[in-house]
């Protein structure tokens, strides 16, 4: 049987193809006060933090990342400041991809047209979309749909934009709480999970699992 060729490959940005480093960011900032198991405690908070902020109405990124640290330092006890909470989303379009990335992507783009749905601001977004090596036909941020995945509103704007339906993608991601979950409840049947060890596996959301963007072309057959 022929592999499924879908008529776009969506993808998540920041965690599957972005280095997504906001422990890095808190390492830079907190390391030198917090012991390494307050640390671990604290990056846990931090990443659970922000999936909380963005569960509800739209807001800017920057609100998210400075509640959530907010948050993280008062549950642990450190002197939150403003300018730490800008310095980290400052950062955000820094980062580049992972090693992986560029090669597997522009194979793909050769033959599949790539889109972005990202929890993303219009500002940060194209500074790390530049960095991944290939070309993408669409990219749509958060700002643009109001609402943060794992809501389902941007996966239904991103499927009106091209023109499409679940039937007729590909959504890759390394996480099943922001996207693949979503996916699934939207009928997304072709899902591929970008396994970066930061969750678990969970094969009940019906998936191919490939370690790296390295494996993305064979998922395709090129």
């Amino acid at each position: 049987m022929a592999p499924f060729r879908p008529k776009y490959v969506t993808f998540d940005c920041y965690g599957t193809l972005t280095h997504f480093d906001m422990a890095g960011a808190a390492r830079r900032i907190y390391g030198e006060t917090l012991d390494e198991p307050a640390m671990q405690k604290f990056i846990k908070n931090f990443s659970a933090y922000r999936l909380d902020e963005i569960l509800g109405a739209w807001k800017p990124y920057a609100d998210v990342v400075s509640n959530a640290l907010e948050r993280s330092c008062k549950l642990n006890g450190v002197p939150f400041r403003a300018e730490d909470a800008l310095q980290i989303y400052n950062e955000v379009p820094t980062w580049g991809p992972h090693p992986d990335v560029p090669a597997g992507l522009a194979k793909v783009a050769k033959e599949i047209p790539l889109v972005i749905l990202s929890n993303a601001m219009n500002s940060q977004i194209m500074s790390n979309v530049e960095k991944l090596g290939a070309p993408f036909y669409k990219v749509i941020t958060a700002e643009e749909t109001g609402t943060y995945k794992p809501q389902m509103n941007g996966f239904e704007y991103m499927m009106d934009a091209l023109g499409c339906g679940p039937e007729d993608i590909t959504h890759v991601s390394s996480s099943f709480r922001y996207d693949l979950m979503t996916a699934h409840d939207l009928g997304i049947t072709s899902k591929v999970w970008v396994n970066r060890k930061h969750e678990p596996a969970n094969p009940y959301y019906g998936y191919t699992e490939i370690a790296d963007i390295g494996g993305l072309p064979g998922v395709f057959g090129l």
